[in-house]
């Protein structure tokens, strides 16, 4: 058989698809050369009420009052951090419970929540569909609405006014659940069928099998469960009254409401050292949120 000789390509139609490539990628950078610009303009008005609130924490007491306002303080002064940690209000303290409460919290929703997330996803038993619907019915519950039965549950086992009035109410999360289940119906279950004909037991499936699996939303939940523990308000305003027990958003309140004469560059410094911890969180595991609803959220 004779090769086919195929027609060979004018040297203008080699040049004109050259050039139209050329010209798609200048186009492709240019747009997204304008989205970045876009985007550093939004994220710098995003951050300037941050950077606001640390110059306004370093401001001198005389000058945090000052008309018109400067954005940038004259000089850098310390004393609002000083006052702030030798004042009477004992702000190491609430810092202390915050970590704690957000800590314990955490840690306590991430066991829980793994555990039943295990339970809905292997084993099948009477009723397990009817009790996670019930169970995700309290997404719909607005928190409000439990803070009267709550308080009265906390009262009647005398933990009112204690860092564990803040950790019990948390540790029935549905949301953490309906994540933790969600990433668990796509892990393969080939290792874990292997392990159960082996003699393994449904505790060492889930501890040794399962649960190193589940990084991803383990990271992710905690860095959300840690971010709305810290943050949380209400609860510590209800179910708190004293500093020993209070926890920081509550004793920011205090701070800025406070009769002893602490300045608005105390409170700022209050709160650029409350924002602190959620910061570095957020900046060495952020990468972890991507991972989490990219894996919970394909199907394998």
């Amino acid at each position: 058989m004779k090769p086919v000789l195929l027609p060979e390509a004018a040297p203008g139609a080699t040049a004109s698809v050259s050039d139209r490539l050329l010209s798609a990628m200048q186009v492709i950078h240019w747009r997204n050369t304008a989205v970045m610009v876009v985007l550093s303009v939004g994220a710098v008005f995003m951050l300037l009420p941050f950077l606001w609130m640390f110059a306004a924490s370093m401001r001198p007491a005389g000058e945090a009052y000052q008309l018109p306002p400067s954005f940038f303080p004259t000089r850098l002064n310390l004393a609002s951090y000083e006052e702030l940690l030798t004042g009477p209000i004992p702000f190491l303290r609430m810092y202390w419970n915050s970590f704690f409460v957000a800590t314990v919290t955490t840690v306590s929703v991430i066991v829980t929540s793994a555990m039943a997330a295990y339970a809905f996803s292997r084993l099948r038993f009477t009723g397990s569909n009817v009790m996670f619907a019930l169970m995700l019915m309290g997404l719909m519950i607005p928190p409000a609405l439990l803070l009267i039965p709550l308080f009265f549950g906390i009262a009647a086992i005398g933990l009112h006014n204690t860092v564990w009035a803040l950790i019990l109410p948390a540790l029935a999360n549905p949301l953490a659940v309906f994540m933790m289940r969600s990433f668990m119906e796509n892990q393969l279950r080939e290792y874990e069928e292997a392990a159960f004909v082996d003699g393994a037991s449904y505790w060492t499936i889930f501890w040794r099998i399962s649960l190193p699996q589940m990084a991803p939303p383990i990271a992710a939940l905690s860095i959300i469960v840690f971010t709305t523990s810290w943050n949380n308000f209400i609860l510590p305003l209800v179910f708190t009254r004293s500093f020993d027990s209070m926890t920081l958003p509550v004793g920011i309140l205090s701070i800025s409401q406070s009769q002893v004469g602490l300045g608005l560059s105390v409170v700022m410094a209050a709160v650029t050292l409350g924002i602190l911890p959620l910061t570095v969180v957020f900046l060495v595991a952020q990468r972890f949120i991507v991972e989490s609803i990219a894996s919970t959220g394909v199907k394998g």
